[in-house]
Formats: C-alpha cells, structure tokens, sequence
C-alpha cells in the first residue's frame, strides 16, 4: 500500500471539538497490489483474467479521506469507516445531522459535532470502479478483465426509468457495447414490472456510440414506464476487487506504520499505530455493502486479522450488492417497481446459518466469518420502508414465515413508522401521491453508534434488538383484509411489497423459476396506522399523524407501483373537522387537551427512550425543544 497525500489542511474552520480540539482532513490517494492466487482474493470474480505487473501482482488505486484530531493524541484510539454510497459521504449527514457535503470544511459542516466529540478519526475510501470524477466524489481506479489479451464479451442488461416524459432521450450503457449492430441487441418497453414486454423495432432506437444509445420513446407508455436493453457487452471491470480494496487499506491504517515507499501512516503517534479498534458505518449501499463484504469474507484480513471490530448497516433490508459479477451494476438495487431482476438479492438473507426451505441451499452472512474467528459486533436497522422495499422480514424469517435466531453478536432495531433515509430525502422522488414521512431517526442512531462501541471496547451489551417477529405476533402479512390500515380520508392502502422468488439467471432476461417464491412480511400497526415493534421515537409514540414506510407513485409515473419513501396522513386538528371530512382517527384536540400536554408526553417518551440507552441525554432536549418550538410555531 503507497499513500500519496494530496493535501492536508484545518477542518471545520478550525472549531474545537471540547477535549478532543481541532480537526484536520488529510485527502490522498492509495496505490496497492493484490495476489491474484492468494486464498483470501480468490472468491473475487475475474481477478484471474486482470492485468498483473512483472510481480504477478494485480494493481488499483484509490482515492481516500480522512478526518482526525489535529493532535491524535486528544482523540480516541478509533476509526470510524464511512462506506461511500456512490462516492459519496454519509456518516457526517447521519450521525452529526450536518449538511450533505463531499468535501466538510466549514464549521456548519461538522453539524453537531458528535463523531469528533467522540474523538474519531473518520476515514472513507472509494471502493466502487464506475464512479464518475467530479463533485468530490470518491472513486477507485481498478482493472478490467481480459481472456487472452482479447476483450471479455457476455450478454448484459441495462434497465431505464426515465420519470420524464421527453424524446427522444440518450442514456449511457453500463459497459461498452461489443458491436453496433442492432440486431444484436434488443429494447424492450413495459409499464410494470410484471407486465409484458413490448419489443421496440430499430426505428425507436439508435446507437450513438459504444456506451449510449438514442431512444424514441412510443407516446402510448408513460414517464415511469421501464425501458430494458440487452446486448453484448465487452470489457468487464473486475468490481469484486473494490471489497479487498477497503479491506486492505483499513488494515494498512490500523496496523501499519509506514507504506511501502517509507511514508508514515497518518495515523501514527510517535512512529506506532496509534489506533485499537475499528468501526464501519454503511447506510442503503453502502449497508448493503457491508452485509456483503462479511458475506464473502473479507473482515478478515490477509495476516487473518479482523478488519472492522463492530459495525452499523442501516436501511439495507435483506439484499446484498450486484459488486462481485462479472459485469456488474453496484449501483442497482432491488425495489418493487425498479431494478426487480438484478443479480444481489438471492439467499442468504440472515445473519444466521439456516437452509432454504425455497431453494435448499445452507448459508449464513457470518457464515465465513465465523469460521476464521473474525466476526465484527453487529447492529442492523432498518426503516419501515425497508419491509416493503427490502423485504427486512427475512432476516428473521426464512421463506416459508417460519422464525430464525438471531446471533449473539447481531443486533436487529426497526426504526418504527420512518422511511428509507428519513424525512430529508424526500425532494429526491417528485413523483409521490402522498406527503413525505418527515420522522428523522439520526437520534437513534447517535446512542447506537456509543452503544456499538462500549459493546466492544469494554464488553457492555447494548440495547436488546428491537425488531418485529412472528412469535410476538407483530410480524404480519401485508394483505389488505389483514393488515389492518385505518380508513383515511383520500388514501388507499395498497398492500403491495417487493416480491422475491428464487430466480434463474442463466437467461436474459432473468426468469423467476415458478412456485420458488418468498413470502414477505411487515410490522404490525396500531389503530392510528402507526408501527408498534421497534423503537418508536417520540414523533411517532406521540403522534399528530400517521406515518408510513410506504408510498405510491402518482399519475403518469406508474400509478399505484410503490416508491421509495414513506407516508404522512395529518390527523384533524378538531373533531368537528375529523366528523366532517370522515377520519375515524382522534384529532388532535382530543388527543392533547393543551400544548403543554403534548410537549410533557413528548418528554416522557424521549426520557424512556433515555433510559433504554436508546437516545442520548444531548438529544432528550433537543426532542423537546423541537415538540415545543412546533407547539409555537402553530
């Protein structure tokens, strides 16, 4: 491993972090080498096919940024990996409540400030090799695989959903197109997933180049409409190799002192490692990301280390990553109306070891981790949306419904009633029927990220999994004669989920193999419509309305298909006006008599959540002053 440091300069305008002091970013790049026969790269697909150097050797690069305390020794012996999501930084946005930022230098980009009160050093890396340069986004450089000096070439898929309604429209391919030839490739239209494809003739279609395509879009689908193109695509990026990439520069920051050409690792104090524990955070992609790379083994290092002690995957539901393929698409993942047919969501789903009562195979997510002793502390959480979405039932279910443990060093929290990525996400899908779920669960997640690190330093169990499950009765079918969704005015429940089965891919495109399907659960609900299990923040066991991790596309983008957002349906503010318009559900008169009763049962419910070590003391009064500054607002 070679680090080359491009710059180093103060971060955060020079703000003091407490005891800890300043902070400074040291941004680089890292140039490494794998052993394409070593026992530990092996499982990466392609890595034989790579270019090697005269030592045998397959190289990559990658860029790298890090934050510490200018004076490491004010700090906290711990990094806090940040895996990217698309190149991007999250852990600043979702622990620290900052803004959404790839390059934080002023003082509002530390937003609270919590990760450097802690005292960590905050490292990310680019690991993901189709990452467009630009808007700091970080990237990694790795090879693409050839047979024999000459291109690989195989049948690939690319999906479109354009949510516009132009035409024509150019789009760029996922890898190069082997041939311009039209009659070698094949564009497909359908409204829904589970519709019939519609074959569009060369005249609704032309290659512009090797990597982009023209489409002339029939007038009779509309913006949400799910464009399919499959053709012969050349040059493979062997994209597994990024999973060793984090692996082996996380242990060159933990372990070593100096990289190859002598330069000290910059986290060092007086010439030794100056780091005891290692902790990763990945959230949507990133969590998924993190589910795999235990998945294939690559906590462990190639001295048999462990690679990262503990670590937090949020919102990934029960998928994987389409990363090690042959010609992957890390950024696909699997919704109800998108990206239903790529290759990263198939058994396992659990952290435990089980046998698929659908497809027969036995494996586990610890599976390999267990066996070389490198298992890391685990929380998972998940947002309601990801039981419709990512089908988080089958992390303690297998597919029949029956209930599976949950491992010792697992924890499982559902954020009750919250969608994918919280309330601030919601400008990104303009397309909606029903207003965003504006409930945020970074709170939450501040006490886990404490709670994961006294679990491992010093032994402390944390928090017991708050989760849903089928014993409990609060794991249930999403069906509408079931479910139980309160009758509101102008809403319609859909009772839809991402349905899964086994599928075959030996054929493009992918076809389900009939009666192999999954069945899919979601988290019981009270009469409001509000999620019982989980950890239920006081915006949700205080409710003024009702919130959702499901939402519905609007006319003319699929209506009726699920988006990735979740609901919120107001209550009435009187019950003359709730008799007026037809919600059975209590106003808020009638549930808070005065604003001083909600703000009091606001507090309570952010103290109980203190006490389960749930939330942070920090963040009992900053819930209360927001419920009070609601309160006056109105």
């Amino acid at each position: 491993m070679k680090l080359e440091i491009i710059r180093v300069e103060s971060a955060f305008d020079d703000l003091s972090f407490g005891n800890i002091g300043a902070y400074e970013k040291v941004v680089g790049r890292a140039s490494a080498e794998v052993d394409p026969t070593h026992p530990l790269n092996a499982g990466i697909i392609n890595i034989g096919k790579a270019p090697t150097n005269a030592a045998g050797r397959v190289e990559y690069w990658l860029d790298f940024y890090l934050l510490k305390p200018a004076d490491l020794r004010r700090g906290n012996r711990r990094i806090f990996y940040d895996v990217v999501n698309r190149g991007n930084k999250l852990a600043l946005n979702n622990l620290n409540d900052a803004p959404r930022v790839n390059d934080p230098s002023t003082a509002a980009d530390a937003g609270n400030g919590f990760l450097m009160r802690q005292g960590y050093s905050v490292l990310w890396s680019g690991w993901q090799g189709d990452v467009a340069e630009g808007d700091n986004l970080l990237r990694a450089h790795l090879p693409i695989a050839a047979e024999h000096d000459a291109s690989i070439v195989a049948t690939s898929r690319d999906e479109f959903i354009f949510e516009h309604t132009r035409s024509p429209v150019t789009v760029s391919l996922s890898y190069p197109a082997n041939t311009l030839d039209q009659t070698a490739a094949m564009l497909t239209v359908r409204q829904r997933e589970q519709d019939p494809r519609t074959l569009l003739s060369p005249e609704h279609w032309h290659f512009k180049s090797n990597t982009r395509i023209e489409i002339n879009r029939p007038g009779e689908f509309d913006a949400g409409a799910i464009y399919e193109f499959i053709y012969p695509a050349r040059d493979p990026i062997v994209m597994g190799l990024g999973f060793a990439a984090v692996r082996d520069l996380v242990a060159f920051m933990r372990h070593d002192s100096a990289n190859a050409d002598g330069r000290p690792n910059p986290l060092t104090l007086d010439g030794r490692p100056a780091i005891d524990y290692v902790f990763a955070y990945g959230a949507s992609q990133s969590g998924r990301f993190l589910r795999d790379f235990i998945w294939q083994g690559f906590n462990q290092d190639l001295h048999g280390r462990r690679v990262f002690d503990g670590l937090i995957a949020t919102v990934a539901g029960s998928r994987k990553t389409f990363v090690n393929f042959a010609f992957a698409q890390p950024g696909r993942f699997s919704r109800q109306h998108e990206d239903r047919l790529f290759p990263h969501d198939q058994f396992p789903f659990s952290y435990a070891t089980t046998t698929d009562p659908v497809g027969g195979k036995t494996d586990g997510i610890l599976a390999r981790c267990e066996a070389s002793n490198t298992c890391p502390k685990i929380m998972q959480t998940e947002a309601s949306t990801d039981f419709w979405e990512g089908r988080a039932s089958l992390l303690v279910t297998d597919g029949k419904g029956i209930e599976i443990p949950v491992p010792d060093n697992v924890r499982l929290y559902l954020f009750a009633s919250i969608q994918h990525g919280g309330g601030s996400v919601a400008a990104n899908f303009p397309f909606n029927q029903y207003q965003p779920n504006p409930a945020e669960y970074g709170a939450v997640h501040r006490a886990l990220a404490v709670a994961l690190d006294e679990w491992v330093s010093r032994g402390v169990l944390p928090p017991a999994s708050r989760f849903p499950r089928v014993s409990e009765g609060t794991l249930i079918s999403p069906a509408p004669q079931s479910y139980g969704f309160p009758p509101i005015p102008g809403v319609k429940y859909p009772g839809l989920v991402n349905e899964l089965s086994e599928m075959d891919y030996s054929v493009q495109p992918p076809k389900s193999i009939p009666g192999h399907n999954y069945l899919i659960l979601v988290p019981k609900i009270d009469e409001d419509g509000n999620e019982v299990p989980g950890i239920r923040i006081p915006e949700i066991a205080v409710p003024r309305g009702t919130h959702t991790g499901w939402n519905l596309r609007r006319r003319g983008f699929a209506e009726g298909e699920l988006v990735l957002l979740g609901s919120y349906f107001p209550f009435a503010a009187t019950k003359e006006e709730r008799l007026a318009s037809g919600d059975l559900r209590p106003s808020l008169e009638e549930r808070y008599p005065t604003e001083d009763d909600y703000v009091t049962q606001i507090a309570r419910a952010a103290e109980e959540l203190r006490n389960m070590r749930l939330i942070l003391s920090e963040d009992v009064e900053r819930i209360v002053n927001a419920a009070a500054a609601l309160i006056k607002a109105r």
